[in-house]
C-alpha cells in the first residue's frame, strides 16, 4: 500500500515548478544565464517526473491537472517577457505568446463560471506551440553562453512560435466555444474532455 505522503510528491513537484518561475525570471533580468539554464533544466526534469510519479503512484488529482499547465504557462510566459525586457527576443514574439495564454486563461475562467467544470486537456496544436516556445527559449538562453546559432535560425524559430501560438489560440477558442454552445443547446451536465 502506498503511503499517503508519497502521493503528495507529484503535486509538490508541480508547485515547486510554479515557484521556480520567480528565480528564473530574476536571473534572466540579471543576465545570469548559467543559473537560468540550471533552474530551467530542473524545471523541465520535474515536469516529466511529476506526471510519471502521479501515474505510478495512482496519485492523479484535480490540483495536479490544473496546476501542471498553469506552472508551464507561468514559466514560459515569464521567460518570454524577461527575454524581451533584456532584448534577447523581439517584443512582438513575447507579446503573441503572452496574448495567447491570456486568451486561453480568460476563456477557461469564462467557461468555468458560465458553464461549469471542464477538463484541462491540451490539444495537439497547444502541445506543438508549447514545444516550439521551449525550443526558442532554450536556443536563446544557450546562445548567450555559446553563440553557435545563425540569426536565420532565430528568425525561423520566432516565426514558428508566432504562427503556432496563433493557430493553437484560435483552436482553443473554436473548440471550447463549440463545447459551450453544445452545452447550452443540449442542457447536458457537462462537456466531455478532449
Amino acid at each position: 500500500m502506498t503511503h499517503s505522503w508519497l502521493k503528495q510528491i507529484p503535486n509538490a513537484l508541480t508547485t515547486l515548478r510554479l515557484l521556480l518561475a520567480l528565480p528564473i525570471c530574476y536571473f534572466i533580468l540579471q543576465e545570469n544565464y548559467w543559473a537560468v539554464i540550471g533552474l530551467a533544466a530542473f524545471a523541465t526534469l520535474s515536469d516529466g517526473v511529476d506526471g510519471w510519479l502521479a501515474r505510478r503512484l495512482q496519485a492523479q488529482s484535480r490540483y495536479g491537472a490544473v496546476a501542471d499547465p498553469i506552472s508551464d504557462k507561468a514559466l514560459l510566459t515569464g521567460i518570454f517577457i524577461c527575454l524581451a525586457v533584456v532584448e534577447k527576443i523581439p517584443f512582438n514574439v513575447a507579446a503573441v505568446v503572452v496574448l495567447r495564454d491570456l486568451v486561453i486563461v480568460a476563456g477557461a475562467l469564462c467557461y468555468h463560471f458560465l458553464i461549469g467544470r471542464y477538463d484541462m486537456a491540451p490539444s495537439f496544436w497547444g502541445k506543438l506551440s508549447t514545444l516550439a516556445q521551449i525550443g526558442l527559449a532554450m536556443m536563446v538562453l544557450f546562445q548567450q553562453l555559446y553563440p553557435l546559432f545563425p540569426p536565420v535560425l532565430f528568425e525561423f524559430a520566432s516565426l514558428t512560435v508566432i504562427g503556432l501560438a496563433l493557430i493553437s489560440g484560435g483552436n482553443y477558442v473554436v473548440v471550447w466555444s463549440r463545447k459551450a454552445l453544445a452545452f447550452r443547446r443540449e442542457g447536458s451536465t457537462g462537456p466531455e474532455g478532449e
